[in-house]
């Protein structure tokens, strides 16, 4: 995946907003305010930006996690920052948290430790709803492998706040499938990445693979966003299998997918509009 070129497209974005809400008189006094590298563990990449709205409340507002993608060894939460500020303008009452998490390389930081930080950082937040003022209706967005792990989060945990809404950008849900058919990236790639083959440890590739949880009662809604020529991620292998689940599941999921484009890079500014109008109406419409 090509996050450079995607910022690229995202940073048009930013400029166009939403109508901006007017704060609650009531905390008007409350100022926004940003932190940078906030640490949720002592690991180097357990860290987050913090970026907290003004006239915020523990009983109103909002909660936007971001998980950045790179195949699960490469990117950072920097890759989003063009992306936390179209969400300003477009989620102006959300507090948003952007997080970093141990990038898998073999021997080290192989499945799960990319899903366990994750889990890590949403405790970390939710412990901290008092001091933020923040509250407890979260929603996750990641892309690619970032979207998987949002996905693991939302779909696998319910304590200690269960998960309003989850946005998907082209994410694997099948890490079986992925093996099997891996598109441009080879076999032995990610078998290093999980740390194992499905054959050698079946269970890691079942508990890391969120098609195993959209199920009633532990999945969330879902908005899907593909590409149908997608390299990476099948289509048909992954998102349409996942929507087709959720369906069954009676969990709401909204997919749409891109004719012809692919893994995010070839999107253009126009779709990635687009995507983000859907974002931002979906997240609108389940966590009111």
């Amino acid at each position: 995946m090509t996050i450079k070129k995607i910022l690229l497209y995202i940073i048009l974005i930013s400029f166009v907003s939403a109508c901006q809400k007017e704060n609650n008189p009531n905390n008007s006094s409350i100022q926004a305010s940003s932190q940078l590298n906030v640490n949720y563990g002592s690991q180097t990449l357990q860290n987050m930006d913090i970026f907290l709205p003004a006239g915020r409340s523990s009983s109103s507002t909002k909660v936007m996690i971001l998980i950045h993608g790179g195949a699960w060894v490469l990117g950072d939460k920097t890759d989003f920052n063009n992306v936390v500020d179209s969400l300003k303008k477009r989620l102006p009452d959300y507090a948003i948290f952007n997080i970093n998490y141990r990038l898998s390389a073999f021997p080290l930081n192989v499945f799960p430790t990319q899903e366990m930080d994750v889990k890590s950082a949403v405790e970390f937040i939710y412990s901290k709803r008092t001091d933020y003022l923040i509250s407890d209706k979260f929603v996750l967005a990641g892309a690619s492998a970032g979207a998987h792990l949002s996905m693991l989060q939302a779909y696998k945990n319910s304590s200690p706040v269960k998960i309003k809404a989850v946005i998907n950008f082209f994410g694997p849900v099948d890490m079986v499938d992925l093996y099997n058919n891996p598109g441009i990236v080879s076999r032995q790639s990610i078998a290093a990445i999980v740390g194992a083959t499905p054959t050698s440890n079946p269970s890691l590739y079942q508990q890391s693979s969120p098609i195993n949880f959209a199920l009633s009662g532990a999945a969330c809604p879902t908005l899907i966003l593909q590409g149908s020529a997608d390299p990476l991620v099948n289509a048909v292998s992954q998102s349409e299998k996942l929507r087709d689940k959720l369906q069954i599941a009676g969990v709401a999921v909204q997919y749409v997918s891109y004719a012809g484009k692919g893994h995010g890079d070839d999107w253009g500014s126009a779709i990635y509009f687009d995507a983000f109008n859907k974002l931002q109406a979906f997240v609108e419409l389940h966590n009111p």
